[in-house]
């Protein structure tokens, strides 16, 4: 066994043991957290970002982000989007940033006047502060991002590395979801998304993380498995970390991450050469052979309610009325607020006054897009113009990012479902402009004809 396939090993389960670890004795989340953070900082001073070792750091911390906040390991609930913002600031010191990212500075500036406009109507102390952080924290980091990893070029080994970082933290994850809730039957009695079922945290963002995980896993079944071992490993952590996600009962996550997988098959299978897509039908196969084992194990183990629940029925099998959870009115609220407001939006934060306001507790969107409208009136949809063409127009001239429309879809699913939550779709969609090409000596599956 070559020592590659070694360390990945021991990867694996350092990461599977750092799951119980955590369960049984709490308080090792938090040295865990900060340990993230020290090392990080003492990788960047010491090699000075020569290899885009900020790249490296940030994919760690947007893997475990959720992790942590599940086990109460962070600092303070924003603490992947600060660190991110903090370690790519660091990452432009050493290696500057490319003029052509400019399109990303001008988005951070379309959504100045939405704080201005929220200043106006909120006094300016703790709670301004918390509101603009909550809502624009996630951009914020996005743009910083995004401006970093604009042409920086990696190959398709270096990118696989990168989601492998991101990738291990979530197997912690799957590991720490289980222990927490070992009986099924004890805490599963209907079709809604289920906390107990994810560690104890709220389902929305732990699907996200464990779909995103199972989507990389699949990739590395297909592009990184060089043994027969290795491949067997991937095999059961895409199967383990997909069986933990849907057993969250949270649709959006799981979704987004099978149409990843749907559309990097699609397009490797246009990029491969003839020969190459041989073997690319035998993937197709295994893919297809694995998703239906997840589903029916899922379905036995939940007696078939997992099934009800991607139908939108309850556990009566009836269906609901709405399929969206009551986000659909969530939706039509900020349309209405964006039309009557449509030049310089309501403000930022003011969509969660106003539901306070009417619903008489707290209630954020869940949607980036339309809190962007509804916030930023027609600044917000240059905004979001600027986000989906420029990665679209980038790839005219770098169509060997094989992995740039998973990253967008990733992007653009999750801001629908579980707005800017987490530092995730921030990160990914930051590496949809990286310049990605194909190193000959790794012998990927795939390659350009």
């Amino acid at each position: 066994m070559q020592d590659k396939d070694k360390n990945y090993l021991f990867l694996i389960l350092v990461h599977l043991l750092l799951g119980v670890v955590i369960f049984s004795f709490p308080i090792v989340s938090k040295v865990y957290g900060y340990l993230i953070l020290i090392v990080g900082i003492l990788v960047l001073l010491k090699t000075r970002n020569k290899n885009d070792e900020v790249l490296y750091i940030c994919a760690y911390i947007v893997g475990s982000e959720v992790f942590l906040r599940m086990t109460n390991g962070n600092p303070n609930h924003e603490f992947a989007k600060y660190s991110l913002v903090f370690f790519f600031l660091i990452g432009y010191v050493y290696s500057g940033f490319s003029k052509m990212s400019l399109p990303y500075l001008f988005f951070i500036i379309t959504l100045l006047p939405g704080i201005i406009i929220a200043n106006e109507t909120l006094d300016f102390g703790v709670e301004f502060r918390k509101k603009i952080s909550f809502n624009l924290s996630g951009s914020l980091c996005l743009a910083i991002a995004a401006m970093h990893t604009f042409g920086r070029k990696l190959t398709v080994g270096q990118v696989g590395n990168l989601l492998l970082l991101m990738g291990l933290p979530v197997i912690s994850t799957a590991v720490f979801t289980q222990l927490y809730a070992p009986d099924l039957k004890e805490v599963l009695s209907g079709t809604s998304s289920n906390s107990e079922l994810s560690g104890g945290f709220g389902p929305n963002q732990v699907a996200t993380i464990l779909g995103l995980g199972m989507f990389i896993f699949f990739t590395r079944i297909i592009l990184y498995s060089r043994t027969k071992l290795i491949f067997i490993v991937n095999v059961l952590i895409a199967f383990y970390v997909s069986y933990r996600g849907l057993l969250t009962f949270s649709r959006g996550g799981m979704i987004t991450g099978f149409l990843m997988i749907l559309i990097f098959l699609l397009f490797i299978y246009f990029k491969a050469s003839k020969k190459n897509r041989v073997k690319l039908n035998y993937f197709v196969i295994i893919f297809v052979i694995l998703v239906s084992a997840i589903w029916m194990f899922t379905s036995v183990k939940t007696e078939g309610l997992i099934d009800k629940r991607y139908a939108n029925k309850n556990a009566m099998g009836v269906e609901k009325k709405d399929l969206s959870t009551g986000r659909n009115q969530l939706v039509e609220e900020e349309v209405n607020w964006f039309l009557d407001n449509p030049f310089f939006g309501i403000g930022v934060g003011k969509g969660t006054d106003y539901r306070t306001a009417k619903y008489g507790f707290l209630y954020a969107s869940h949607n980036e897009i339309t809190r962007l409208l509804a916030e930023h009136g027609m600044l917000g949809v240059i905004a979001l113009m600027i986000l989906f063409f420029t990665p679209i127009f980038y790839y005219m001239g770098n169509k060997d990012n094989i992995f740039l429309f998973c990253f967008l879809l990733f992007w653009l699913l999750t801001i629908n479902h579980a707005a800017m939550r987490t530092a995730a779709p921030s990160f990914v969609y930051a590496l949809s402009v990286l310049k990605i090409k194909f190193d000959e000596e790794e012998e990927p599956v795939v390659h350009r004809k």
